[in-house]
């Protein structure tokens, strides 16, 4: 025993402890290589199946790349904790976590972590967030996070004179400016492929893009851009059901010509109109805002909902969901909220959107009234989790976060039960809308945007607009109108930004922004 306690004393003091006691510049560069290590196996293979990595310029590029991956990291670490120990091992603990989070979400959803991806990040909520919950993700922050952080915080690291910090940093600096000119002709490679490139380079995709995403909403959010006063035509009472979807593809509705009926319900319903369209982003936040601004624009401009509260129209606003910008109305109403009046197992779905509804818009005292639905149905990973359970007509199902896990019969299936749900609740919107009498009614389903199911091994949504595939954007655009007399223009493409044009002319609201060319509706026609 006495033997083994001194071999492993030896060992310790041979092999381990020098590891524990490090000069500066070996701690950054070990930092550096496991940063690089851990964490860009993605970004790697993003650029192998991107270059001729059998051509001498193929091969530069990947060399470059990855001397320059280990250098820059290092160096900023080591610039780090020569300015402060302290700082250093907190924000070197917090990178390694988070960079284990983002390399659990890139390898399970194939994501890139930009800009957009971020706002998205920021602008979740609880119940979404914690829909991602699985045992894989907390392996990732144990192995590549939790067990790294214990070696950061007990590491003891010499100090380095100014001297030889300057020396050493001019002498890094140097060598990166050298190498990247070396790499001139290759910046136009590396220029088309930055989204990418950044989106997977681990940390400062996320540190970088979150920086870049509250610029982006400081500058739109300084102050809402109000539009032109608006002014009523008539007193005809008219209301309009404006149904936001959340991630609806348009491929999955029968009533597109998918081979399952997922819309027994809809494909029944007289006065039904459907049309092909494209959603402005592919995530929530942008999408919503597209369908709500009289034109596509990155300036914050007062939405359709504030727009016609502010112009004596009655504006309902109900919500299972998040990312909408800025509603200024009075009755603004989310989940929280209308589950105070609701009763029955219905409510723990979309279904409580409708609860209580149609009377709400019977004691309006307004001949005007918008009312808008944003649903959460169709979003993952949890699929299988957002439909009640006689809604799930096609078996199995995909009951885990981790889709890639699941067979793509599975993953569909799933899906396409959300948007059998779907079908239903569009159908009850109408059924109340019929029971109006005394109003001109219509209901408006759009999404605000689409999903992907494993097609190209992408999952869910979010890649950039300019390189999404098309699961990711083509939408439905669902028409459902109470009177034969109103009818619609010969439409066959659409867009999101059709909507608030053609909600102002079925209220007939005269507006200087109007815009007939954006408006789905023909003039009522007299008898």
């Amino acid at each position: 025993m006495l033997k083994n306690n001194l071999k492993l004393k030896q060992f310790y003091s041979t092999k381990l402890k020098p590891l524990f006691n490090l000069k500066l510049i070996q701690f950054a560069l070990l930092m550096g290589f496991l940063n690089f290590l851990f964490f860009h196996f993605p970004f790697y293979t993003f650029v192998f199946n991107n270059v001729d990595y059998k051509s001498l310029n193929g091969i530069i590029i990947i060399a470059s790349l990855i001397i320059l991956m280990l250098v820059a990291n290092a160096f900023v670490f080591y610039l780090i904790f020569f300015l402060s120990r302290f700082v250093g091992k907190f924000l070197l603990v917090l990178i390694f976590i988070l960079n284990a989070i983002a390399l659990y979400f890139v390898n399970t959803y194939h994501i890139i972590v930009d800009g957009i991806m971020m706002g998205n990040v920021l602008n979740t909520d609880y119940g979404e967030a914690s829909s991602f919950f699985s045992i894989k993700l907390i392996i990732y922050i144990i192995l590549l996070g939790v067990i790294p952080a214990i070696y950061i915080i007990k590491v003891k690291i010499t100090s380095v004179s100014l001297k030889r910090f300057l020396i050493t940093s001019s002498l890094t600096l140097l060598f990166m400016i050298t190498l990247a000119f070396i790499n001139s002709s290759n910046w136009l490679w590396i220029d088309k492929n930055s989204k990418q490139l950044g989106g997977l380079a681990m940390p400062w995709s996320y540190f970088v893009n979150t920086g870049i995403h509250y610029v982006h909403q400081y500058e739109k959010n300084k102050k809402e851009i109000l539009l032109p006063n608006a002014t009523l035509k008539d007193s005809a009472k008219a209301v309009v059901v404006l149904v936001i979807g959340e991630s609806a593809r348009r491929e999955n509705f029968s009533l597109y010509g998918y081979s399952r009926n997922t819309n027994p319900l809809l494909s029944q319903t007289p006065n039904l109109f459907h049309f092909d369209a494209t959603s402005c982003a592919t995530y929530t936040s942008a999408g919503v805002k597209c369908i709500l601004e009289h034109a596509p624009t990155n300036d914050l401009y007062e939405i359709l909902p504030n727009y016609l509260y502010r112009n004596n129209v009655e504006v309902i606003w109900r919500s299972t969901n998040w990312g909408e910008p800025p509603v200024h109305i009075q009755n603004y109403q989310n989940k929280d909220g209308l589950m105070q009046n609701c009763k029955g197992d219905s409510c723990n779905y979309d279904a409580i959107l409708l609860s209580g509804l149609k009377e709400q818009i019977l004691i309006s005292k307004k001949n005007k009234i918008l009312v808008v639905l944003h649903t959460s149905t169709s979003h993952g990973p949890t699929y299988s989790k957002k439909y009640p359970p006689q809604f799930e007509t096609f078996k199995p199902v995909c009951n885990s976060v981790e889709l890639g896990n699941c067979s793509q019969k599975e993953l569909i299936n799933a899906y396409d039960n959300t948007i059998v749900y779907t079908d239903y609740l569009l159908h009850n919107v109408i059924e109340d809308l019929k029971q109006l009498n005394g109003y001109k009614s219509t209901m408006i389903f759009v999404s605000d945007h689409g999903e992907s199911l494993g097609e190209k091994n992408l999952y869910m949504h979010g890649v950039p607009l300019s390189i999404a595939p098309k699961e990711q954007y083509e939408i439905p655009f669902i028409v459902w109108l109470s009177d034969s007399s109103k009818q619609l223009k010969p439409n066959k493409q659409l867009t999101q930004n059709h909507i608030f044009h053609s909600v102002l002319n079925f209220l007939s609201i005269q507006s200087p922004i109007y815009n007939e060319n954006m408006n789905i509706f023909k003039q009522y026609t007299k008898k």
